[in-house]
């Protein structure tokens, strides 16, 4: 993948703003989207060209994410393929374009068209890092890995890139992600594993439990390594899924990290339920609660924050007798009950920390779900209250 970057002055000034990438001839791709159903100008073409032609380069922006801008968004949408078709030669169907920031404005196409030409000119398969750092918003840290594995003794690289810090409640992508690796894998397997590998990571984090208009997510397999192309449920397809999965639970627990004012990282544990949907909406309804969030940013054992989140999800079995509550180890509640031996003191200790797991059996039966989030601070309030300042 060849990579160009650029500053255009979408929104920003004095930094990078707009990546081009190119992919080689033959490249596999897929991709999943945002579930938001007032989905991006860019969300729609993306879907519309890939349906049509094999993905040939990708366009993004940041600064303005061309979201709620009716028709004249779509042509500009457009436009900005046929910009970098011309400029690399490729067909304009074969170009993917995204954007990522303020909704409801339009693209300002003379900043687009003259950062493709200097992006295009500029391509190198090293920019990735000045990628992560181009495609950030409300981001403080760029957020890129690279990791190998080692398939019938050939080195195969997974390298990705992504962006994200609020408006994250992903609902089958992230805010903005770029994965690709060297491997040859046939199309359908590809999706199959990006699919999987999704749920298991940016489909399992929230900060505020919002859906952007804009979530992206593309693998892309250029085949280089030339290896050979294996089917699911074959031992190198699992080899390889597993590194898959680590390298997007590694970008998807960035964003949480680095969540718009965060200063905890939080891993919520469901086990024992009756279904992983109950789990599930057990999990998120803790995420998602503002007192939780604001009592552990306060570092406040006021675990009675929990139990009421739980008892409000909206789950088809639950028998309060039987739950079960701990934080990093420490028991809060045994079968209902408070725990005997809690202390405020070992809750003080624990709330102080900054990477919290609170873990919730419900004893029922083998089912389990987990999602991270972060806290809820002052500092989120201001940087979203000041987003278009």
């Amino acid at each position: 993948v060849n990579i160009g970057v650029t500053e255009s002055n979408v929104r920003y000034k004095g930094r990078d703003d707009l990546v081009v990438m190119a992919l080689c001839e033959n490249a596999a791709t897929a991709a999943v989207y945002t579930q938001n159903r007032y989905c991006a100008a860019p969300v729609i073409v993306c879907k519309e060209h890939a349906q049509l032609q094999s993905p040939q380069a990708l366009l993004i922006n940041a600064g303005n994410a061309n979201a709620g801008t009716g028709e004249l968004g779509m042509t500009n949408a457009k436009l900005s393929c046929q910009m970098v078709s011309e400029a690399l030669g490729c067909d304009q169907l074969g170009v993917l374009p995204f954007s990522t920031g303020v909704i409801g404005e339009q693209l300002p196409m003379e900043a687009i068209k003259k950062g493709v030409d200097v992006a295009v000119s500029n391509m190198s398969e090293g920019n990735w890092l000045a990628a992560a750092k181009a495609i950030m918003t409300t981001d403080t840290v760029a957020k890129a890995i690279s990791k190998q594995v080692e398939l019938d003794g050939q080195i195969i690289t997974v390298t990705g890139i992504t962006k994200g810090s609020g408006m994250i409640c992903p609902n089958t992508a992230t805010m903005l992600g770029y994965v690709a690796t060297d491997a040859a894998i046939d199309s359908e397997v590809l999706q199959d594993m990006l699919e999987r590998a999704n749920e298991q990571s940016f489909n399992r984090i929230t900060v505020d439990s919002d859906t952007s208009t804009n979530d992206s997510l593309v693998l892309v397999a250029t085949g280089k390594a030339a290896n050979q192309e294996f089917q699911k449920g074959e031992a190198n397809y699992e080899k390889f899924y597993q590194t898959l999965e680590s390298v997007l639970i590694s970008l998807a627990t960035s964003i949480i990290r680095d969540g718009e004012g965060a200063t905890k990282f939080i891993k919520v544990s469901v086990n024992g339920g009756a279904s992983t949907q109950d789990c599930e909406a057990i999990a998120y309804s803790v995420a998602h609660s503002p007192l939780v969030k604001t009592a552990l940013y306060a570092s406040d054992p006021n675990w009675g924050r929990i139990l009421a989140a739980i008892g409000k999800a909206p789950v088809d079995q639950l028998i309060i007798e039987k739950v079960d509550i701990n934080i990093n180890g420490l028991s809060l509640i045994e079968s209902g009950e408070p725990a005997p031996n809690y202390t405020e003191e070992q809750g003080q200790e624990v709330f102080n920390q900054s990477d919290i797991e609170i873990s919730i059996d419900l004893n029922l039966a083998q089912e389990n779900y987990h999602v991270w989030t972060s806290d809820l601070s002052h500092d989120y309030v201001s940087i979203n209250a000041d987003y278009r300042s």
